[in-house]
């Protein structure tokens, strides 16, 4: 993999789901994969126009990636930040809206349990080698690790939520809490966005324009450069 240009943030964005896995159906059939990989294309088109951010993409076409390969390929580009994109589906149609998911052991509500067991359920995560004798040692450095990692992941989750307000999908939910395994990197901060619920039909149409996904990426692009420019490493 070429090393990114000096001077400029890594940003890992992982468009959930793809190839064999299609992630949640809409009602007119939307597949998330879909979605989540035309987001991801238009987020990196911004964070790149933005001169200080080299954008990485988990995916750039419809393929099949596992949990596991997707935090590889992050951590082996040095990421400085990991954001991974998704637009699920849930039991009432009435749910709809934005919300931003961070690690934690325990979820913040029934439905971001639920979520977090679905979208693991593609397969098991193994812990980060440590190169530590002591498994006892590497535990506690793991745990070190993670709950700094915790912490950014809530800075950046909140400067997100800050730059959604106006936005048709900006609700209530706001920041959430989750095992997903996908967010278990122990050395870059994580989120998880649910770009909206294609259950819903307003969500699904929304997240299917190219405007609207163009906007929505522009939100997120000002909220991880604000982060980066505040907490990121220096460039």
């Amino acid at each position: 993999i070429p090393s990114a240009k000096p001077g400029k943030w890594i940003v890992f964005i992982d468009a959930g789901h793809g190839g064999k896995d299609p992630g949640a159906i809409g009602h007119s059939k939307t597949q998330e994969k879909h979605i989540t990989l035309a987001a991801a294309v238009e987020l990196a088109r911004q964070l790149r126009a933005t001169g200080v951010v080299e954008p990485v993409l988990s995916r750039d076409d419809d393929r099949y990636r596992r949990l596991r390969e997707r935090i590889q390929l992050a951590r082996s580009r040095e990421a400085d930040v990991f954001i991974s994109l998704h637009a699920d589906a849930a039991p009432s149609p009435k749910a709809y809206g934005l919300s931003v998911f961070t690690l934690s052991d325990t979820a913040s509500d029934k439905e971001a349990a639920l979520l977090a067991k679905k979208e693991n359920q593609a397969d098991l995560i193994g812990g980060p080698d440590l190169a530590v004798e002591d498994p006892q040692a590497a535990d506690e450095l793991l745990r070190m690790f993670q709950r700094e990692s915790m912490n950014q992941s809530t800075y950046l989750a909140t400067a997100i939520l800050n730059q959604i307000g106006d936005l048709p999908v900006a609700t209530k939910r706001g920041h959430r809490f989750a095992g997903f395994a996908v967010l278990k990197a122990p050395d870059m901060p994580s989120v998880l966005v649910e770009m909206g619920f294609l259950s819903n039909r307003e969500d699904e149409s929304n997240l299917n324009r190219e405007p609207y996904r163009r906007k929505l990426a522009g939100r997120l692009t000002d909220a991880i450069v604000k982060y980066l420019e505040e907490f990121g490493p220096e460039i």
